[in-house]
């Protein structure tokens, strides 16, 4: 296809361009071209292959438009032609040819991959390649019509760019969130259960010549109803969209649906007899002429073979070990929200022992096929931490060609210069140095000591704060040293230090920081030890504040009362037997419309509805969610009989 050898292509450029523009352009304008210099007449040139190109488009010969890129393509390697040219007439023949003839182009242009790499044609037709070419081509493409084509273009992408081409890489951790798994999910319009009924009573009919008696599954003795189903195929959203998984609802409700679903996979053990040697080596003699998709099919009538099947089942947990490794990976991009808590991460860790286990235990191989993925998973971290690194280029300069070096023949320093003598001392070449120096052998356990400790405690810098809010000591306002703004200052800093008051929302409004500095000494007071004149504390105030409580209680007339928290054992009684009636329950906890429609629709289990109720009320509340005002609520509400057991004394 490429001129010979011969081919003198400065002289075939000059009576091409001549012949070129003596047919395009006026006689005037001919002749002037003619005598520009070299960069204007590769400019002349490229326009002129463009010009045979267009009128040798409608004839749509693809043997004619490659002889005219190979004339381009040399052109450039021997200086008379702009480096692009080629590019252009190839997406120019792209956008101009039908697909089945594109076909037959594109394997020319993976032909000559060594060619594009080149340093001529690399950095001036990288960008034509990816985005002229590729993907105008990939949008006329269809996913579904044209697979194979559309992975031609992607393989020939990775061949072209390097490695650490940032374009071609997810670096900010992005997911498909277009892949949407369609089930059914109208529970009226599910023919399971009654399909799974036919199958106990008749038996699994199967067509003639498919499966033998040999290789029959086994019948599955699990329930295969609706509610399965829907949980199994709802898993897949969290597989799309990991991210789910840090929301606290959203958490909960995989929780429960992954503890089911693989409690099912757990109890149903698949037999070696059901994926036999014969059947294993037709499957690999006949996997060369089938094209493979790695999405299953959401049938409810296939749920009962699709558990009996091995691939789907290593499909569907090791879905759960790429997930946990994001869950659990230091990923760059990802927010300083997304973290796990200790329970979250124990479950975590729990689980993917259970799903190796599972593994192992799938046939064919299942130790092999485990040991496997866990190394893929390993080789998976240090990807991670390259990308997060900014993905520095795997090529490493040679270094420098650099004279031997030759032996130092400089006087060794003294023993007692490095530390090494018998007084151990190292000299620093000044009194005040060396002594600074030698205070601890250790300087990180020094920088650990006690007298570093410039903090003050919060009993110790609020402590005249206190004995000042105590109404028996009559210290007027403005003495006060919460009025002092250097105090408020420094106060505040040590509270985001040493207090989570400090972080604890709340609808009390205040004018000013001496009042919300006021309103937190009191808080302190009540936590702070007895020994402290905060025992004695007395606001003089009768009214609750916006939140219902007093600020202050007087402790001589009154007990103390210590507040309860809410246990999540005790939350789940209390919403096992709340179960259906628990939006009564959510009027008396001042839970907004909006509140209860997100519950609502983040799961259909009414006691696990009751559940996230509890705890967005105890997230609302902070400290405040004590067992005493739920009980309260519970009462209120006429729930009486489950608050048995409950009140606090």
């Amino acid at each position: 296809m490429s001129p010979p050898s011969h081919f003198d292509f400065t002289e075939a450029r000059d009576k091409f361009t001549v012949n070129y523009i003596y047919k395009h352009l006026p006689i005037d304008d001919s002749q002037t071209v003619l005598k520009r210099n070299e960069t204007e007449k590769k400019a002349t040139l490229d326009q002129a292959l463009r010009g045979v190109l267009e009128e040798q488009i409608q004839k749509v010969n693809v043997e004619d438009f490659l002889s005219l890129i190979y004339i381009s393509i040399d052109g450039v390697t021997e200086g008379i032609c702009s480096a692009t040219t080629p590019f252009l007439l190839l997406g120019d023949v792209l956008d101009c040819l039908p697909l089945d003839q594109c076909d037959k182009i594109f394997s020319f242009v993976e032909e000559n991959v060594s060619t594009w790499k080149s340093n001529t044609f690399y950095s001036a037709g990288k960008n034509y390649l990816l985005r002229i070419m590729c993907w105008n081509l990939l949008r006329r493409l269809s996913k579904s019509q044209n697979t194979v084509f559309c992975g031609r273009i992607q393989l020939f992408l990775a061949r072209l760019f390097p490695l650490s081409e940032k374009s071609g890489l997810n670096l900010q951790s992005q997911f498909n969130l277009d892949n949407i798994t369609v089930f059914n999910k109208n529970e009226q319009d599910s023919t399971l259960g009654l399909q799974h009924a036919e199958v106990k009573e008749e038996g699994m009919e199967v067509e003639e010549g498919e499966m033998g008696d040999e290789d029959a599954p086994a019948p599955c003795s699990i329930p295969i109803d609706y509610n399965l189903y829907r949980k199994f195929w709802t898993l897949q959203d969290y597989f799309r969209n990991p991210v789910q998984c840090y929301d606290k609802f959203s958490w909960m409700t995989f929780l429960k649906y992954s503890d089911e679903t693989l409690a099912v996979f757990k109890s149903f053990k698949l037999d070696d007899m059901q994926a036999s040697k014969r059947k294993l080596e037709e499957m690999r003699t006949a996997a060369g002429d089938h094209v493979y998709f790695a999405k299953f099919l959401t049938s409810e009538k296939l749920m009962d073979l699709q558990l009996s099947d091995s691939n789907f089942r290593r499909h569907s947990l090791l879905q759960y070990l790429i997930l946990f490794q994001y869950l659990k990976g230091q990923v760059k991009f990802k927010s300083s929200s997304c973290v796990l808590n200790d329970d979250q991460s124990l479950w975590i860790e729990d689980t993917t022992k259970l799903v190796y286990q599972l593994l192992r235990e799938t046939p064919p191989d299942g130790d092999k096929f485990a040991s496997m993925f866990e190394h893929i998973l390993n080789t998976e971290e240090s990807w991670n931490s390259w990308k997060n690194e900014g993905c520095p280029s795997f090529v490493k300069e040679r270094p420098a060609e650099t004279k031997p070096i030759r032996p130092s023949r400089k006087r060794q320093a003294p023993e007692d210069f490095l530390g090494k003598g018998p007084d151990r001392k190292i000299l620093m070449g000044n009194d005040e140095l060396s002594r600074l120096w030698n205070l601890n052998p250790d300087n990180m356990e020094a920088c650990k000591s006690d007298s570093r400790e410039f903090m003050p405690s919060l009993e110790d810098f609020f402590e005249d704060a206190i004995e000042q809010a105590d109404p028996t000591n009559m210290v007027e306002e403005e003495y006060k040293v919460v009025r002092n703004s250097n105090y408020g200052w420094r106060a505040l800093r040590l509270l985001s230090r040493r207090s989570p008051h400090f972080f604890q929302p709340t609808n009390q409004q205040f004018k000013s920081l001496a009042d919300y500095l006021e309103n937190m000494v009191i808080k302190l007071a009540k936590e702070l030890p007895k020994d402290l004149p905060s025992e004695e504390i007395k606001t003089g105030e009768e009214d609750d504040d916006e939140n219902g409580d007093n600020l202050l209680k007087e402790s001589n007339d009154s007990p103390s009362i210590q507040s309860k928290a809410v246990t999540n054992s005790q939350m789940d009684e209390i919403a096992a037997k709340l179960g259906s009636q628990w939006k009564t329950l959510a009027d008396h906890l001042e839970m907004s419309e909006k509140e209860i429609r997100v519950i609502e629709s983040d799961s259909e289990d009414v006691e696990l509805q009751a559940k996230m109720l509890l705890v967005a009320w105890q997230d609302r509340e902070g400290p405040q969610a004590t067992m005493e005002s739920l009980v309260t609520a519970l009462n209120s509400a006429g729930f009486s009989n489950i608050t048995e057991g409950h009140s606090e004394t």
